[in-house]
């Protein structure tokens, strides 16, 4: 599918000339024109596997809604060590961000073949999907083929991709998890911006979680070890980046919002499993091949960053997550982001010059809790919601099934405010509700489920079924309910 390129030349010239070092090993770089479709994916992978047959391993998860298998390749030395992290990466969620994809397959043959790279498998085990949304990407298209956005659904889990991978994910259990991206320089907002127009300057743009589920230790290594040294690599090689910015509308302002909180999405939703864990932006949506090798690059740079201080912090790595496992006793439902004005550099259009421009920025890192609830000891939900069951499942969590009747003191959510968005938001109505939780004795019947807050994911959970939590179960709609209903949803207090 041919796209309009909005860049004009002299943008691309200036400031983001192309990189003709990399080598053109992946299928896409063989060629002048398109990127790599399924079979060179498939042939590609198929390659190195021949050549690494001790090291290599490919096996696939699942099925396009299209019917294409989706591939996951397995890399991991023949003799590891006893200390050896496991590390997943993703690539093509989106199927319009090409460059993400080519990155990932790049990285993959440099790590097999390039002996600079080679020794990152003694310490390092890999699982690399790098076609995750095949038939968005065969069409170029961001969404999924049922037009759903695969980064929008990683709670409510309605696009069998998204099962695919969040299956794959949980059965592996990584303890370091990188999603490669393309951004578009050109939004909507920018156009109104500047006398002419402006555009991001960034080569890449950092998500990371500030979800204060997140363990506070995970979020301190991720951005000021991991993320500060793909910095560090990035000035080194002359390559603009950022913290990620999005931009909104808030009362007629134009605003940035920076980082995330969303438990929807994949940054913080890997982080939510105590996984060290970030999402890459490079700058490359609705740009064609333009600046092609240096998008690959710049992918390439920052995930061999990331495996390179992962593996110089094996240890560290390891006690960050086990004291993770003793997670906070009070959980945050719902935050909220204050306004404040801040410096951020764009590429005027007019002048086609790197300047500064103050904006209006929303800080994922200076949200403030707004409804906090102390961590129960479990949440028990009643024998026919076995749909949210499997999907829990799917997240990696533990569950218990009850083979008999019991009765328990209980606090129990009664919706005491209650909205339904009749525009839907990926193919689900929303819904805004208050919940007052109230003591009752219940018994439940054979058959109904607990879920203990014990476990590693315990942070996920918490986003999936307190009500208000903005990615929970009810909010997305996938449990649906009303004003002055009692929810089949439970909290079972410590005291008990």
């Amino acid at each position: 599918m041919a796209q309009l390129n909005p860049e004009p030349k002299k943008v691309t010239q200036q400031f983001f000339p192309e990189n003709e070092s990399i080598e053109n090993v992946t299928p896409a770089l063989q060629k002048k024109k398109g990127f790599t479709d399924y079979n060179e994916l498939l042939s590609f992978l198929n390659a190195e596997k021949d050549k690494h047959p001790n090291s290599v391993s490919i096996e696939f998860i699942g099925k396009s809604q299209r019917g294409y298998d989706i591939p996951i390749v397995y890399i991991k030395n023949s003799n590891p060590s006893e200390e050896t992290i496991k590390v997943w990466l993703q690539s093509g969620l989106h199927g319009n961000e090409p460059a993400s994809t080519e990155g990932v397959l790049y990285l993959i043959h440099k790590l097999l073949n390039d002996e600079t790279y080679k020794y990152l498998l003694d310490n390092l085990e890999f699982a690399i999907v790098p076609m995750a949304n095949i038939d968005g990407y065969i069409k170029l298209n961001r969404l999924a083929a049922n037009g759903l956005d695969l980064n929008r659904d990683q709670t409510k889990l309605m696009a069998p991709e998204t099962v695919a991978l969040k299956q794959a994910y949980s059965d592996f259990n990584p303890e370091v998890a990188l999603d490669f991206h393309e951004y578009n320089a050109y939004r909507r907002d920018f156009a109104k911006m500047g006398a002419f127009g402006i555009t991001s300057a960034y080569d890449v743009m950092f998500l990371y979680s500030s979800n204060h589920n997140v363990p506070e230790n995970l979020r301190s290594i991720i951005d000021t070890l991991f993320v500060e040294e793909a910095r560090k690599t990035m000035d080194e090689n002359n390559l603009r980046h950022n913290d990620y910015m999005s931009t909104a509308t808030y009362s007629g302002d134009i605003h940035f919002n920076k980082g995330s909180t969303n438990a929807r999405s994949s940054a913080t939703n890997f982080a939510l499993t105590n996984t060290i864990s970030a999402l890459i932006e490079v700058r490359g949506v609705n740009l064609g091949r333009t600046s092609f090798k240096r998008r690959i690059n710049t992918t390439f740079l920052v995930g061999m960053s990331f495996l390179e201080t992962t593996y110089n912090n094996v240890d560290l790595i390891k006690k960050s997550i086990k004291a993770a496992q003793k997670s906070n006793e009070i959980l945050t439902v719902t935050s909220s982001r204050m306004p404040f004005k801040e410096d951020i550099s764009v590429i005027d259009l007019d002048s086609y010059k790197l300047t500064d421009m103050t904006v209006i920025v929303r800080d994922a890192k200076k949200a403030e809790p707004k409804l906090v609830r102390q961590k129960p000891e479990a949440y028990l939900l009643h024998h026919d919601l076995s749909m949210l069951v499997d999907k829990l499942k799917v997240l990696g969590l533990e569950v218990e099934t009850f083979n008999e009747a019991f009765t328990l003191k209980v606090e129990s959510y009664l919706i005491t405010d209650y909205n339904r968005d009749e525009t839907t938001y990926e193919k689900m109505n929303l819904q805004t509700v208050a919940t007052k939780l109230i003591e009752k004795e219940i018994t439940f019947p054979a058959g109904s489920f607990k879920i203990s807050t014990n476990q590693k994911n315990t942070a996920l959970l918490y986003e999936i079924l307190e009500p208000e939590a903005p990615n929970s179960f009810i909010s997305f709609g996938v449990l649906k309910t009303e004003l002055n209903q009692e929810l089949p949803i439970y909290r079972l207090s410590k005291t008990n």
